[in-house]
């Protein structure tokens, strides 16, 4: 344990919290070392050897490149049992009536999938079958499909760069472009506005920008929950003098103030994090950074030697900004105009800042819009290309930075380039057989296609489309309408178990520990990180995905897939390195510690971008009008104790909130007639919620709900039109009690 002693940050005098909602952080590191006593020191080799599976912080071993010491969270730690459990028994998939019902953490305590399994329509479960038999089934189905009706997704718990790059490979020789990852519904909006705005998809700088930064803003991310280790950061960053300032709707407790387990002090007395909270409406972050903007132009305080040197289309902002009034401003953000001149007047004091985002500003059908409207802030401010400054969309995923800049992308090759013939023939060069070089389908697009019965193949590394996507009930009749589905995984999930149209094959996957050779990831700081592969129990038939993948290709074309040839983890690397010229220097990582910064700390040094004039892009965006009618609310979806759709508990440590609790202002609970715990209904344009009232801190006439139980409320044909995320967010009509509205 680190020694920390700070005073003025403590929270509370009484010791470890006693009494306050919080983590009980020792109790569950106990808890997680009892479940893995059966194969603990593979458990303890895994975390000291491997690089972390949950968020992309990037912790190898117990050290990351940010901060001395060890760095362990309860995040990582509820994954471990999920590489250190043995199989499944097979006679409980051999009728699945019984596993429909089960809720996912059910599932994965029933094991790893052992061996391969097949389901054919109208039988009740899977029987087992050998590799050869499954993967010439698999050939046999795949051959002579049309390209445009094969679709590949990929997400999972710690898949590697190297698994998403041979996919995607795999699906261009194949003639598909239908490949996809998990950013569809997480960064796809960050990745398209910086992209636009600055030529980089990814971080400009790096965690250890954090710490002594004047201002760190976290818009509408919750890094207490979802990256721990990060407050650690935050408490080093106070330590240096740094303001931190939380833009939400919520006022999350956790970010005002956390027991960091690993500082003495912090662990003992608590610390207050954030010194500065807004509360925005759910949609309101155009109108509030508008706001913003448009009071600094106003008091001529933003960094104009940078605007004329490094930008284009101040100008057009400005223009914009002058035209929208105030009243518009402050209503469709929820905020006062003094609160958002406040706000302002702590931006323009300080000299450096770091802004950081997550789902909060992404998960709209405006989503690009929200990103830019925070590039645009930190544009006119100059907080790019220099020390302590920069723009972080954090990822809470290990894989989805890697997976996409490797490929794993419908519109997008290897290393960003665009689908289009142009780049299609350069890379045909590149891999020796040709590639598609019309637009693929996204993630939510091939759901649709399905659905129209236009997918005759679906192949899912992890993912579980009933469980992430809004609309579960019409996902499902998708799912049931594809001809043959393949489910690549390391554990049962409810999508496997959805009836077959007429086959589904399930094959067992090794974790990132398993790999021969071991695999990379990529950190939300731009890191590649090694993780080398690890000794301890094996699922025997577990194979990797990526080698799986090119076997099957051999089957299915055997005269062209000479031209796939990678034999080894280190020649797939090394194909990623001719194929994605910024990702240089991953061929050469082999051993445990081992990782290479893409771009350096800081990308747009100098204020330089990737763009061909090296110049910035402003760009005008208008507020949404998302005035609520009278009487109903804004929903959106939040986060507990879970890593990605992967539930873990029941309840929320942070907030103390269950999984079928609404957060609700106060104020709106006494309009409506209710007190907490109260059960209420919900009511949206497509479903219902039965849920209890939780009166916490809510900006009124906002509602949040735990994801994904709350996706029968959100609507399955709204997506963000520039980058096809959906929006998970509802207008809905609450009621007391669980019957008819009243």
């Amino acid at each position: 344990m680190e020694i920390g002693w700070n005073p003025s940050t403590w929270y509370s005098l009484r010791p470890f919290g006693l009494g306050e909602e919080k983590p009980h952080h020792f109790r569950d590191m106990a808890r997680i070392w009892w479940e893995n006593r059966d194969e603990l020191e593979y458990g303890l080799r895994i975390l000291r050897d491997g690089v972390c599976d949950g968020c992309a912080l990037g912790t190898t071993g117990l050290k990351d490149f940010t901060l001395d010491g060890v760095h362990l969270c309860t995040v990582r730690l509820e994954l471990l049992r999920l590489n250190t459990m043995g199989a499944l028994d097979p006679a409980r998939v051999s009728d699945v009536s019984a596993l429909e019902q089960m809720p996912g953490d059910s599932l994965r305590r029933l094991g790893r999938i052992p061996f391969p399994m097949v389901r054919r329509r109208g039988e009740p479960g899977f029987t087992r079958v050998a590799w050869d038999r499954a993967l010439s089934l698999l050939a046999e189905g795949l051959r002579d499909v049309d390209p445009k009706a094969l679709a590949f997704y990929l997400t999972s718990r710690g898949i590697t760069n190297e698994v998403y790059y041979v996919a995607q490979k795999v699906a261009r020789f194949l003639g598909t472009n239908n490949v996809d990852n998990s950013a569809r519904i997480c960064h796809a909006p960050s990745t398209t506005a910086l992209k636009r705005s600055l030529g980089v998809a990814a971080s400009t700088c790096s965690y250890s920008d954090w710490i002594g930064t004047d201002l760190l803003v976290f818009f509408g991310s919750h890094v207490a929950n979802n990256q721990p280790v990060a407050t650690k950061y935050m408490y080093r960053a106070k330590e240096k003098g740094t303001q931190i300032a939380v833009v939400n709707s919520f006022r999350e407790p956790a970010m005002e103030r956390y027991w960091i387990p690993s500082i003495l002090d912090s662990a003992l007395f608590g610390t207050k994090l954030a010194d500065h909270f807004v509360q925005v409406h759910q949609g309101g972050d155009v109108a509030f950074l508008n706001g913003v903007l448009k009071h600094l132009i106003e008091t001529g305080r933003t960094n104009g030697a940078f605007i004329e040197t490094h930008t284009v289309g101040f100008e057009a902002v400005a223009k914009e900004l002058d035209a929208e009034p105030w009243e518009d401003l402050e209503r469709f953000s929820g905020v006062g105009r003094d609160e958002i001149r406040a706000f302002a007047d702590l931006v323009a004091r300080a000299r450096s800042a770091v802004f950081v985002w997550s789902m909060g500003i992404t998960q709209h059908r405006f989503g690009v819009d929200n990103v830019q409207a925070i590039v645009n802030l930190a544009l006119a401010r100059g907080y790019l290309g220099r020390d302590k400054c920069g723009l972080m969309p954090i990822r809470g995923h290990s894989g989805v930075q890697g997976g996409a800049e490797v490929g794993a992308v419908p519109w997008s090759f290897p290393g960003g380039r665009p689908v289009g013939p142009e780049s299609a023939r350069a890379l045909s060069e590149l891999w020796g057989f040709e590639v598609p070089g019309w637009r693929g389908l996204s993630a939510v697009e091939t759901v649709h296609a399905a659905h129209r019965g236009e997918i005759e193949a679906l192949w899912a590394i992890g993912g579980d489309y009933l469980s992430t996507l809004p609309d579960p009930a019409y996902c499902r009749e998708a799912l049931e309408r594809v001809p043959l589905r393949v489910h690549q995984d390391i554990v049962l999930s409810a999508s496997m178990f959805v009836e077959p149209l007429d086959t589904v094959v399930l094959l067992p996957a090794t974790t990132r520990y398993e790999q021969p050779g071991g695999g990379t990831e990529t950190s939300t700081e731009r890191r590649i990180y090694f993780s080398p592969e690890i000794p301890g129990r094996r699922i025997a038939e577990a194979r990797t995905e990526w080698q799986v993948l090119l076997e099957l290709a051999a089957r299915i074309d055997p005269e062209r897939a000479g031209r796939l040839t990678l034999d080894d983890a280190r020649a797939v690397r090394g194909d990623i390195a001719r194929a994605v010229p910024f990702y240089d220097g991953i061929q050469r990582l082999r051993h445990k510690g081992e990782a290479i910064q893409w771009g350096g700390p800081l990308l747009c040094e100098g204020g330089r971008t990737g763009l061909p004039d090296g110049r910035a892009r402003f760009h005008a965006v208008s507020p949404p009008e998302l005035d609520i009618p009278e009487g109903l609310f804004h929903v959106s979806t939040r986060r507990g104790k879970q890593f990605n759709s992967m539930v873990q508990a029941d309840r929320d440590p942070l907030t103390g909130g269950r999984r079928d609790h609404v957060f609700m202002a106060a104020a709106d609970a006494r309009r409506i007639g209710v007190s907490d715990g109260d059960p209420i209904t919900l009511r949206s344009e497509v479903g219902v919620f039965h849920g209890r009232c939780r009166i916490t801190p809510m900006k009124e006439r906002n509602l949040q709900l735990f994801w994904p139980e709350a996706n029968p409320l959100i609507r399955r044909d709204v997506v963000e039109p520039q980058c096809g995320i959906p929006d998970f967010t509802a207008v809905v009509e609450v009621s007391p009690g669980h019957g008819n509205p009243g």
